[in-house]
């Protein structure tokens, strides 16, 4: 069976790069394939990963809206419109030791895309069933989710800085995760960037509040700072840091098997 695991939280929390060692942690437990997708408009898990993207889904839902008023994929001659689909949607998944990457991207075109939007949906639902996990790094509105394109939530991460404004930001993914009739079987919060590792007395009230469940706290680390300035994959830092090392902890703590 696939598990499915959503990463979500307002901009600027780190939450792809978390999703980065996440998938990187998955990936050393070697237990079985997993898919990253990065669901943002503002893509760079890629970039987390050390990965080279060559096309992502919105390049090719883009070329498809474009292609006729009735949003029919140009095929060349002699395929049928599926096995251009499919080989479109092969060219786009980018494969790595242990894991294979998609890129949702963007579009730039106007109207509908209701039509690719299936499309999408169809493709994705068939490439599961490949993998053992899949690891979606989402956008704080959920988009993707919400409409159906990715398969059930079996694990909902939500990821929030040290803030009061971070926590309210999450709680209300939660409250729209339930308002959407998603199930996961774990809706946990994790805490990034903290001062020294530690949370006050002000940000656990406010946990409290929201109604969260605090999987644990991630502490703020300059290495992934320096590894960002100087391009290097943030994956690549080395797991006696403290940031990998607290992370690594709420990874067993979820008994990913």
């Amino acid at each position: 069976m696939t598990h499915t695991i959503a990463v979500a939280g307002k901009g600027g929390t780190g939450k792809t790069t978390l999703s980065g060692f996440l998938i990187d942690a998955l990936v050393r437990r070697n237990n079985g394939l997993v898919l990253a997708v990065d669901a943002d408009a503002n893509s760079n898990l890629n970039e987390v990963l050390g990965v080279d993207i060559e096309e992502t889904l919105g390049d090719i839902r883009e070329d498809i809206a474009q292609s006729g008023i009735s949003a029919e994929p140009k095929v060349p001659t002699g395929w049928s419109k599926q096995e251009y689909m499919d080989f479109r949607f092969n060219n786009a998944i980018a494969e790595e030791d242990g894991f294979d990457m998609l890129v949702m991207g963007r579009t730039q075109g106007k109207g509908c895309y209701c039509f690719v939007n299936g499309l999408l949906q169809a493709e994705i639902s068939k490439f599961a069933n490949n993998y053992r996990y899949i690891v979606v790094d989402n956008e704080a509105g959920m988009e993707h989710i919400s409409r159906g394109i990715l398969p059930k939530i079996d694990t909902l991460l939500l990821v929030s800085d040290c803030s009061r404004r971070g926590i309210q930001a999450v709680g209300r993914i939660a409250k729209l995760a339930k308002d959407l009739g998603l199930t996961p079987g774990t809706v946990g919060l994790i805490v990034n960037r903290a001062p020294d590792g530690e949370l006050n007395d002000g940000i656990r009230e406010e946990i409290e509040l929201q109604g969260l469940d605090l999987l644990g706290v991630v502490p703020h680390d300059e290495m992934i700072y320096e590894f960002d300035s100087a391009g290097k994959p943030t994956v690549l830092i080395p797991e006696s840091a403290p940031v990998r090392k607290a992370f690594d902890a709420i990874i067993s703590k979820l008994n990913f098997n």
